[in-house]
């Protein structure tokens, strides 16, 4: 037998087939919060500006003496002293030496930008007009001409950067990754704070969000299923949550990246501003404790803060706890509240606690039972942002299949993600059993069978799995058999369920032949544990039962008899009566009839001979 399973090739994982990127459209935008959206404000100081970004060089035309001596430097030089007179600047703001120099050296574009203005003063000649505008907010007065000309290029950008009054906020927006323009608008919002604490608040913000990178690959898979699956209109907060992670789309990888600090936290400060308003002691900390009080673990606040930035701005008292209790009246328990929280923040939105209403109400009108709902939304809560338009489209679609109602309970309490599946995309999976010739009865009973099916991926699932079947060996024709025994066949994993199955058959010594003939015979063979099921019930039969491999070809539902209850007690009648028979005489038959016919009598075999 050794020989033999060593000369068999093993199965391998098939080669995966790309898959066609679906594309998920957004609800439309409707107005835009103003806590997170306000309106832009003047700047305090703008110069004409030639060029953005790039390295800093002099100008040659330069009239004053000190930029012509600059005109001389490498623009690396004129770089370092630009960023020179950032840190400077920020040092004088209240930032400590080490954390300024660090803010400085990741904002370029706003050294850039004070150099420029620099250049081109020293270029048009214009120092007098600047110390009657800018120049006089910093005690620039009188001959300013002269004296400007005996100042360095460093001391030039110094002062302007003192000009503008940003108290070196933008400097520092632009740091962590804020664009320049965005920074300019945003500072004149969060300026009051002072620098300090904006500096302690940014490291604060990122810690809390970002520490843990175990998370990240499902924060981005599950932003990904809340876009694609609302289907209501949006209020100010999910808007200015959409619009965050709008801009996330338009950026490389997008909202898979969410979880990634260096990526989004830019464009979370962009969308909510005032976040850099939140106290840590009065607001953030608090807010975690009571987050963590609800059930959610805290290596997981992250997650939910960041798929609803909204939560972050709210009140606990005044907005969280009274959502919360919303959902409490609903019937909700409040462990149950912490673990929909994980799976869909939105569920603090106001507009998502207006749609369970309409739902439920939808579902009385279907005769349906409120505490289904309650059901779905437990385990699936982005029901909740579905509209009931798309719930009733696949309903009547549950109705052409001949689905009763009173089956339609079962169907959405076991699988409620197929009240989220768009019509087409449940149509494409009946229209694939029809195909193989099912009528609409029979996927009617698949449905009610094994619902998950019907809200599985087409491609991805289903077509592979066929797939796989018939490069195995499987006949088409011997298909819709199978999976009429059993639909479940579709949602197993290849890589690690029916190849490792598959590979132990033939490891044990049977043909390929062999395993093609067992899985037509009894389909959910290919489910069951190896170590669990298959291999100590092949242990007994071919050790205690003294019985050929080939027994379990003839009779692969051998493998579905309890080894405890029913194969060794069994055994041990035939043995002591030195009986000898099939599997299916020894398995087949009820207790009744097993009786009956082994120990000559005809009551039920109520417990077996020792």
């Amino acid at each position: 037998m050794a020989a033999a399973a060593a000369t068999l090739p093993l199965l391998h994982p098939p080669v995966p087939k790309p898959a066609t990127q679906q594309l998920h459209a957004l609800p439309l935008p409707t107005r835009l919060h103003p806590k997170t959206h306000p309106p832009p404000l003047p700047l305090l100081f703008l110069l004409p500006r030639r060029r953005r970004g790039g390295p800093i060089a002099a100008s040659p035309t330069a009239t004053s003496s000190s930029t012509s001596a600059s005109a001389s430097a490498s623009p690396a030089y004129d770089a370092r002293e630009a960023e020179a007179a950032v840190a400077e600047l920020l040092r004088e703001s209240g930032a400590s030496p080490a954390d300024a120099d660090a803010i400085a050296a990741r904002a370029p574009a706003y050294a850039a930008m004070l150099a420029d203005g620099v250049l081109e003063l020293d270029e048009l000649g214009l120092w007098a007009s600047w110390s009657s505008g800018a120049g006089a907010r910093v005690g620039r007065g009188g001959a300013v001409e002269m004296e400007m000309g005996r100042l360095g290029f460093r001391r030039k950008v110094y002062l302007m950067g003192r000009s503008r009054r940003d108290h070196g906020v933008v400097p520092l927006l632009e740091s962590v990754g804020v664009r320049l323009s965005s920074a300019k608008l945003i500072a004149p919002y969060v300026a009051a704070a002072g620098l300090p604490v904006l500096i302690d608040r940014v490291k604060f913000l990122k810690e809390m969000l970002f520490s843990s990178s175990d998370c990240a690959t499902i924060i981005g898979r599950n932003a990904k299923r809340m876009m694609t699956h609302l289907s209501i209109p949006a209020d100010d907060a999910l808007q200015s949550t959409l619009s965050f992670f709008e801009k996330m789309e338009a950026r490389y990888g997008g909202v898979s990246m969410l979880g990634h600090g260096d990526v989004s936290f830019p464009y979370l400060i962009e969308s909510f501003p005032m976040l850099l308003l939140c106290s840590e002691d009065n607001h953030l900390k608090p807010l975690i404790d009571f987050l963590e009080y609800i059930g959610i673990p805290k290596p997981r606040i992250a997650s939910v803060l960041l798929l609803f930035p909204p939560i972050i701005l709210s009140d606990i008292e005044n907005d969280i706890k009274p959502r919360i209790h919303e959902w409490e009246k609903a019937g909700i328990e409040q462990e149950y509240i912490g673990r929909m929280l994980l799976k869909y923040p939105w569920i603090l939105s106001t507009g998502v606690i207006e749609n369970y209403r309409r739902i439920l109400s939808f579902f009385n009108r279907k005769k349906i039972s409120g505490t289904v709902l309650g059901i779905a939304a437990k385990s699936w809560p982005h029901t909740l942002g579905c509209s009931t338009k798309r719930m009733n489209s696949i309903l009547e679609l549950f109705d052409d299949l001949g689905i009763s109602k009173k089956m339609v309970v079962p169907v959405i309490t076991s699988s409620p993600q197929l009240l989220l599946r768009k019509p087409n995309e449940f149509l494409q999976i009946v229209f694939f059993f029809r195909e193989m010739g099912f009528d609409e009865e029979t996927v009617g009973k698949i449905l009610c069978r094994s619902p998950e099916i019907f809200a599985s991926n087409m491609e991805n699932t289903l077509k592979k799995k066929i797939d796989f079947l018939v490069d195995f060996g499987v006949s088409k024709h011997h298909l819709p058999r199978i999976i009429r025994k059993y639909p479940e066949i579709l949602l197993l994993d290849i890589n690690h369920t029916l190849l490792p199955r598959m590979n132990y058959l033939l490891e044990v010594g049977l043909s390929k032949k062999d395993v093609r003939s067992m899985i037509f015979r009894f389909s959910p063979l290919l489910g069951y544990s190896i170590e669990l099921v298959m291999k100590p019930k092949l242990d007994f039969l071919l050790r205690s039962m003294k019985k050929p491999l080939k027994a379990v070809v003839e009779y692969p539902r051998y493998f579905s008899y309890s080894l405890e209850g029913k194969i060794k007690p069994r055994f041990r009648i035939l043995q002591s009566k030195n009986i000898e028979c099939s599997l299916t005489d020894m398995l087949a038959k009820n207790n009744e009839l097993f009786a009956e016919e082994y120990l000559g009598t005809g009551g039920l075999l109520q417990k077996p001979l020792p």
